[in-house]
């Protein structure tokens, strides 16, 4: 009996295991499956039709902080009970499971495309100078659209930005005034921008009336309550933060090695009690005074003195000291050291810069720690310099300016709802950024200038010349003649492209030149100075050399410089040269011709750069620069040399040096050339403060070098030469 009693346990115990075997199989080839499925498609596979391919997926240099689904659980405040925080956002949040596929209409931004729509502002309603500048970066983006039918994301007028009840800043009724708004449809479609929400003493996350199913582009927001692929996390800016342009980042030099004075340093205030207070109040224990440098105040607020600890006044003490108000001990005094605490002298000459939250889980210092680098003891010191670059680049790439922050917000929207053409991590970590990478233009890496080195790619060997006229063609002796003859005499000239912004009619065909290379007329429609930098489909090359019709140059030298130019495919190069400078007598920037030993633009009468930049010009910059060049007739170089200047980030590139390389007189046309016009210079000074004022600073940097052929006025033999032909112009 006992004998069956032990079999029979026994068969029992089997059956549970075969169970769970079997259970467990199941589930793992489930996983299995569903691996498969999340696993991305060969390239071999299914694409996209069109020239809509998915950009390839290059491994993440950054790699993401959250998870791809946050669980429920879990706060951001360990104070708070799981009831109270469920309390403080359940009127907020209650699309809390919004995601773009259930709480976005992505069909209506396929029909219209990305376009942004802003309410219009209400009288009477205050709105502070952060949100107008929020509202002025949509307005004047190449976004922006002021037909409600037109858009797909909708941004409100009324001021969310500070949604604590004790600021001056605070909106009250808010709850009711969105409510009342025609397009709200419960917050679909809609972004809602905030910096602060919440208030003393529990900072939750409350912004004061229901978000419904709007997207939230928000600071110092927790994972907690932060919705993946939804909402858009941003940095938390001061109301003196820049409107556009911004500060540069603070590397100048790569200086190796690359430490510096502090190793680590922060100084801010501590937080007695309260939220915040346990991380501030731990920093003394890190805080030697000499590499590590980590001050706090307990001066802040009414009644701080109520909760004063016995390290307060040597904190405060501390805190307060400042450069050259110290009174040195012996001690330092033989050092040779003065102890500089300056807030400033103290973020620049840091290595590693600490980011502590507060009150609220943003902090300023996210930016400002933006302008220096970023590292610990650890961290060999290539990697520091490393680092050092990539905080910079973020920087000044995304955040240096509230038109920066918005503008990454919507790209960042955008590749949201258009997936198949979502820029990768490659692009928005590596210069120039996602930004001027515009995915409308080629989801092919290799079809902008900027990843030739990172494909494996060599620059473009054929260039399609573009040549600008607008004088009637009456003698076969025109300068523009000789210019189609030399170019197509090159051996790297793919095609020629006149584009006829002339107001006579098409020559006939037996008047051009034959050449050894297809030489196709385009009638400008609009006939407008911006008309030559159009992205023409006749334009087959990745190279383009942009000609004026009296330009004079010679095969040789339109060798030479597309030679250069292959080892720069991202800059202008060419041979006209002109100069910016700042006058101070008129506070105003200013444009010189002049000979001088250094220059800022290369004029596109004669220049080579990748024709992206008419992609760029045509749908990057706004109407209102173009329609100023238009009216003008005049300036659409300089604006070019700013356009490339600032996604480069670098100066053009000028070759030999040639004084002349324009006819000065047309006598053979019915007209002078245009720089003979004596309001052509005046002209020119007003678009330079034009376009740096759109700009938001001045993007045009100055270069003194020139590249000259090898051997270039050598004293030797001309047989030795492979460019003979230049010295002689």
């Amino acid at each position: 009996m006992q004998a069956k009693k032990r079999y029979f346990i026994l068969l029992s115990a089997a059956a549970c295991l075969v169970l769970l075997f079997s259970l467990g199989g199941l589930q793992f080839r489930a996983a299995r499956a569903r691996a498969r499925r999340q696993q991305p498609r060969s390239r071999h596979g299914p694409q996209p039709a069109g020239n809509e391919r998915p950009w390839p997926r290059f491994p993440d240099a950054l790699r993401p902080f959250l998870p791809a689904e946050p669980p429920d659980a879990g706060g951001y405040d360990a104070q708070l009970s799981p009831r109270q925080k469920r309390d403080a956002n359940a009127s907020v949040y209650k699309g809390k499971r919004c995601r773009m596929e259930s709480c976005f209409d992505v069909a209506l931004c396929q029909r219209t495309g990305f376009r942004v729509y802003v309410y219009p502002q209400q009288k009477g309603e205050k709105i502070a100078e952060s949100y107008q500048n929020i509202l002025a970066a949509i307005e004047g983006s190449r976004f922006y659209t002021s037909d409600p039918s037109q858009a797909c994301l909708f941004v409100l007028s009324l001021d969310t930005l500070d949604r604590d009840q004790l600021s001056p800043q605070y909106v009250h009724n808010l709850r009711a005034k969105v409510q009342g708004l025609h397009l709200w449809n419960n917050g679909r479609n809609h972004l809602i921008f905030n910096l602060y929400s919440g208030t003393w003493p529990d900072y939750t996350e409350d912004v004061g009336f229901d978000i419904g199913q709007a997207m939230l582009a928000k600071a110092s927001i927790s994972t907690e309550t932060f919705r993946p692929r939804f909402d858009v996390s941003i940095p938390l800016f001061s109301k003196d933060h820049p409107r556009t342009g911004g500060e540069k980042g603070s590397l100048r030099f790569n200086t190796i090695p690359p430490l510096r004075k502090y190793m680590l340093v922060f100084k801010g205030k501590r937080y007695l009690t309260g939220i915040g207070s346990d991380t501030r109040n731990a920093l003394y224990h890190v805080h030697n005074g000499e590499d590590v440098v980590l001050l706090t105040t307990c001066k802040h607020g009414k009644d701080w003195q109520k909760h004063k600890d016995s390290r307060c006044d040597r904190d405060n003490s501390e805190y307060e000291k400042n450069l050259g108000t110290e009174t040195l001990n012996c001690k330092e005094m033989i050092r040779g050291l003065l102890i500089r605490y300056d807030y400033r002298e103290m973020l620049h000459n840091a290595t590693f810069c600490l980011v502590p939250r507060g009150r609220r889980l943003g902090s300023f210092r996210f930016l400002e720690a933006l302008q220096i680098p970023s590292t610990i003891r650890s961290i060999h010191q290539d990697k520091i310099l490393a680092l050092r670059q990539q905080t910079q680049f973020l920087w000044e790439a995304y955040f240096s300016s509230v038109e920066k922050i918005v503008l990454t917000t919507l790209e960042i929207i955008q590749d949201r709802i258009f997936k198949h053409i979502s820029r990768n991590s490659l692009i928005w970590n590596k210069h120039p950024g996602g930004l001027f990478v515009l995915p409308q233009y080629s989801s092919y890496l290799g079809d902008f200038p900027y990843y030739y080195a990172n494909l494996g790619l060599k620059p473009p060997s054929k260039f399609t010349a573009v040549i600008h006229a607008v004088t009637p063609l009456v003698s076969q002796s025109q300068p523009v003649l000789k210019l189609l003859v030399a170019v197509a005499k090159s051996q790297y000239c793919a095609q020629i492209i006149v584009l006829w912004n002339c107001d006579k009619p098409l020559p006939a065909k037996h008047r051009w030149p034959a050449t050894a290379v297809p030489v196709i007329v385009i009638e400008g429609e609009s006939k407008v100075m911006s008309s030559r930098f159009l992205p023409y489909d006749n334009i087959v090359t990745d190279a383009v050399l942009s000609l004026d019709e009296d330009t004079v140059l010679s095969t040789t030298e339109v060798d030479f410089a597309f030679t250069v130019w292959q080892s720069f495919p991202e800059r202008i190069v060419g041979y006209p040269a002109r100069s910016h400078f700042w006058d101070n007598t008129k506070e105003r920037w200013g444009y010189t011709s002049k000979w001088t030993n250094d220059y800022s633009m290369v004029l596109t009468g004669a220049a080579i750069y990748h024709k992206y930049y008419h992609y760029l010009y045509t749908h990057y910059l706004p109407a209102s620069l173009k329609n100023m060049v238009d009216q003008l007739a005049n300036c659409e170089d300089i604006l070019m040399n700013f356009l490339v200047s600032a996604v480069t980030k670098l100066p053009p590139i000028k070759v030999t040096q040639k004084k002349q390389y324009k006819e000065t007189m047309m006598g053979q046309t019915s007209r002078a050339s245009r720089w003979a016009d004596p309001d052509h210079f005046a002209q020119r000074q007003s678009c330079m403060n034009t376009f740096a004022s759109w700009f938001g600073y001045m993007p045009l940097i100055h270069s003194q070098m020139r590249l000259d052929p090898v051997l270039f006025k050598d004293q030797v033999s001309i047989l030795r030469k492979k460019y003979r032909d230049i010295e002689r112009l």
